[in-house]
């Protein structure tokens, strides 16, 4: 499994169309969601991405940094539907967690807009709930955030 983290400017056409494709797929056709998927944070994410030997795109998340230089939001984690239940979202999230602490020093504050029935999944990292559940796209979600230990102020 090879794993890029990569600015927009970065990626290529093929990582991009392969990145829209599965997001849409997952955030707007399976879950029956209608709203603007590609957005401006794209630009300015960093873009995780997990690739297979056959260049199959098997899951991806993208890490936004805030005006706050100490906070970043994980945002659009998904993995593809053709791997699921191999502990991808597991080993995703972890891999988003080591590229802040590494790539991004001062960042202290993880902040998450979690699915509701995904609210064990993200505390087992260390996510505290900040948020009483509401709906988003008519879907339950709650706000989350980790607090980084040993990263600087």
């Amino acid at each position: 499994m090879q794993v890029t983290v990569k600015s927009f400017s970065e990626l290529s056409n093929t990582e991009l169309f392969k990145i829209y494709k599965l997001r849409t797929q997952v955030f707007v056709v399976e879950q029956l969601c209608a709203y603007q998927e590609v957005d401006d944070e794209d630009l300015i994410a960093q873009h995780l991405q997990f690739t297979n030997e056959a260049q199959q795109l098997v899951a991806y998340l993208r890490i936004i940094p805030e005006t706050n230089e100490t906070i970043v939001h994980i945002g659009r984690v998904v993995v593809n539907p053709l791997f699921r239940k191999q502990g991808y979202g597991r080993k995703l999230i972890t891999s988003g967690l080591e590229t802040i602490k590494k790539d991004m020093p001062k960042v202290t504050t993880v902040k998450i807009q979690a699915q509701a029935y995904l609210r064990s999944f993200y505390q087992s990292f260390g996510f505290k709930p900040v948020s009483d559940v509401y709906l988003d796209t008519g879907i339950p979600h709650l706000d989350m955030i980790l607090e980084l230990q040993g990263n600087k102020k």
